[in-house]
């Protein structure tokens, strides 16, 4: 072995044998949550809130046990989170299918943006409380209702950040695509589209947001199973500590969704960010 690679390897090896650090997000981020469910727990210990108001964190979690085990409102806590989750990603499927299409046309079309435009811009600022009665009395009910609330709210964030992603495909490479012959629906396919994943992917990230906020005013809608109708049915006996559970579930399960997506991004977006 030469000098040299003895000195690399010199220089390389203590390098590996340092341990890895947590982030430094991830380290704030678990000790605001630690303080959050160490207030939490004193505000219940030395009587602060009525236990009505706020149970103490171990109630909450025997509330969930007992959910997961012997159920509660008809279901068990497993089948009420399928219930949710089979709405949430059924809305985000049909969302995209109708917002990434019509964002590409507000994008590239001057007639589309005339027509489409003024629409997004009605519905995005719209609570999807106030348009729950008109939706049962379109569409019953029964699933379709409660998948078309949350679609509702879904609808704008991916619409407004595929006409964003679009303007921001480079000038020079639609030249380029234009200069090499490509038609113009191969430069919205192999060069807008492209471009835009980024900012499609945000705004799929900030719809499942708005999505898990909708789930309880859908479930409002004569549902018999799904985490809303638990937190409603728990909330109407004044089960605080099912109702803190359940919303946890559903705060759990946006929070697992984002890291998918983040993970997605990371995989298959490398670019993004640098």
């Amino acid at each position: 072995m030469t000098e040299t690679s003895l000195h690399d390897n010199r220089l390389t090896e203590p390098a590996r044998s340092q341990p890895r650090k947590l982030p430094l997000g991830l380290l704030l981020g678990l000790g605001s949550a630690g303080a959050l469910v160490t207030l939490w727990a004193l505000a219940s210990r030395f009587g602060w809130v009525s236990p009505v108001f706020l149970p103490p964190p171990a109630k909450v979690w025997r509330a969930l046990v007992t959910a997961s085990t012997s159920g509660y409102a008809n279901a068990t806590l497993w089948q009420h989170m399928a219930a949710s989750l089979g709405r949430v990603l059924s809305a985000l499927v049909l969302t995209m299918a109708v917002a990434i299409p019509a964002g590409l046309i507000i994008a590239t079309s001057r007639i589309g943006r005339g027509l489409l435009d003024p629409l997004i811009e009605f519905i995005r600022p719209l609570p999807p409380l106030a348009y729950l009665p008109l939706i049962i009395i379109w569409c019953g009910i029964g699933e379709p209702s409660k998948v078309l609330v949350i679609s509702i709210a879904m609808l704008a964030p991916i619409v407004i950040s595929t006409v964003s992603g679009v303007r921001a495909a480079g000038e020079s490479q639609i030249r380029a695509a234009q200069s090499f012959g490509a038609s113009r629906a191969q430069i919205i396919r192999e060069v807008m589209l492209p471009a835009a994943l980024p900012s499609i992917l945000t705004g799929i990230r900030i719809a499942l947001g708005a999505g898990w906020t909708t789930l309880v005013a859908a479930e409002l809608v004569a549902a018999t199973r799904g985490l809303g109708y638990m937190i409603q049915s728990a909330a109407q006996f004044l089960v605080t500590d099912m109702v803190i559970a359940g919303i946890l579930v559903i705060s759990a399960l946006a929070t697992v969704s984002e890291l998918i997506l983040r993970w997605i991004e990371r995989r298959f977006l490398p670019w993004v960010g640098k």
